[in-house]
């Protein structure tokens, strides 16, 4: 299985699960092809303090596995089906973003790198940060969800006791990365045995 995967990068709200998820594959290594939209620029500049999104700002080390792709470049390799990949991600996604994936649209390099995952029968992964849902949100989710998309909403658990903010985003960032079968160290996993002694221990 090809080690190439797709990461987009927009709006909304969600910086850091961006940044753990690339800091994920690229340990793994994998090679990311990295795309940020205008807005995800601006929110990696105001949440996470990067405002040159070079490789070695997002990962705060080089690394020979990220390639940064332009975001109206349609010229790209990603936008065409030859180019093989293990699937594509987009953390965080806005509701823009998800209904243009759903309308057809493809007019800059996230959504027709996205339209050429579905097609190829290959998983994207969309990572929707905004809340509460519209109406058209969650008719945009079924039908890409029905063509073969996995709609992962940026939830993080609360079974595992996270004690800091960076508990809740390796959360999520393992959540996604599991999605693709990409190996980790995030903690996600659940563990009965431990909660049963808790549980025994709180009555």
């Amino acid at each position: 299985m090809t080690d190439n995967v797709i990461l987009g990068i927009t709006g909304a709200s969600g910086g850091p699960y961006a940044l753990a998820i690339l800091d994920g594959m690229e340990k793994a290594g994998f090679h990311v092809h990295l795309i940020i939209s205008p807005h995800g620029r601006h929110l990696l500049a105001d949440e996470c303090g990067i405002r040159d999104p070079s490789p070695e700002r997002l990962l705060g080390r080089s690394s020979d596995r990220i390639t940064v792709h332009p975001h109206h470049n349609l010229n790209s390799q990603l936008a065409s089906g030859s180019f093989s990949t293990r699937g594509m991600i987009i953390c965080p996604c806005t509701s823009n973003t998800l209904g243009a994936i759903a309308g057809g649209l493809g007019d800059n390099l996230i959504r027709r790198a996205a339209h050429v995952t579905l097609k190829e029968a290959r998983r994207l992964i969309i990572v929707h940060r905004e809340m509460p849902l519209s109406g058209i949100d969650l008719e945009n989710m079924v039908k890409l969800q029905r063509v073969g998309a996995v709609i992962c909403p940026a939830s993080p658990g609360f079974y595992l006791h996270p004690s800091t903010v960076s508990d809740l985003v390796h959360f999520v960032a393992g959540r996604v990365l599991d999605l693709l079968a990409i190996p980790h160290p995030y903690q996600v996993r659940y563990q009965p045995d431990r909660h049963a002694d808790s549980a025994e221990k709180s009555i």
